[in-house]
């Protein structure tokens, strides 16, 4: 299986602000728009690297998102589901 832009992620996640990240494409996206003071974030550097493992290796894209999971609820990110 080859990693690409439109590889679903395991687990979509809803932000607060409404969007939805599925694919590795829009993970992608999103880590470009961090600003300077997240990247230096010890666990936004973790997912940023995972992803980039799992783009040469498959097998790492579970571990990838829930690293994305973990930066994402750090950050007050990531939308409740008990929240309509």
């Amino acid at each position: 299986m080859e990693i690409t832009n439109h590889t679903t992620l395991p687990l979509a996640f809803r932000l607060v602000d409404g969007r939805t990240l599925q694919s590795v494409g829009e993970a992608s996206d999103f880590f470009a728009a961090l600003n300077q003071d997240q990247r230096e974030r010890s666990h936004w550097q973790v997912a940023i690297r995972m992803f980039a493992h799992a783009m040469t290796e498959p097998a790492y894209l579970k571990a990838a998102t829930m690293s994305l999971q973990t930066a994402l609820l750090l950050d007050g990110l990531l939308q409740s589901e008990l929240q309509a």
